[in-house]
């Protein structure tokens, strides 16, 4: 694998089409970018298990990051480095998708969540 398509998990898909049902977000790669950000801010790393990316969902890159590619690539890069990992590219990439299926997973089971300004507290708090 490499950071040039990034798949997601069957459970992943499922999350997400609750989440844009629930936000009206329509895109994946939005919703992704919020999970990537809700995961990444917190401290503690992801449980490391393998994932298995068995779902039809998957981006690339460039539309996972659209114009903030730099910035997405940076934060990995720091995590990486946080968490006491070289940022090699799949590092990067491990990285990415742990956070991705967590960040989802996060949002997928809030309770509060009903509305994309419900999305947007989450993200204030």
């Amino acid at each position: 694998m490499s950071l040039d398509t990034i798949r997601l998990s069957q459970p992943a898909k499922d999350q997400l089409i609750k989440l844009k049902r629930i936000t009206g977000i329509k895109h994946w790669n939005v919703l992704c970018r919020w999970a990537l950000a809700i995961s990444l801010q917190d401290e503690t790393p992801p449980l490391v298990r393998d994932i298995v990316t068995d779902s039809n969902i998957e981006m690339s890159w460039r539309t996972f990051a659209g114009p903030y590619g730099d910035i997405y690539m940076a934060l990995i890069k720091f995590r990486c480095l946080r968490d006491g990992s070289e940022p090699t590219e799949d590092a990067c990439l491990k990285t990415l998708v742990t956070h991705l299926h967590r960040g989802i997973g996060y949002l997928a089971g809030r309770r509060d969540l009903s509305s994309v300004d419900d999305l947007i507290k989450v993200a204030l708090v």
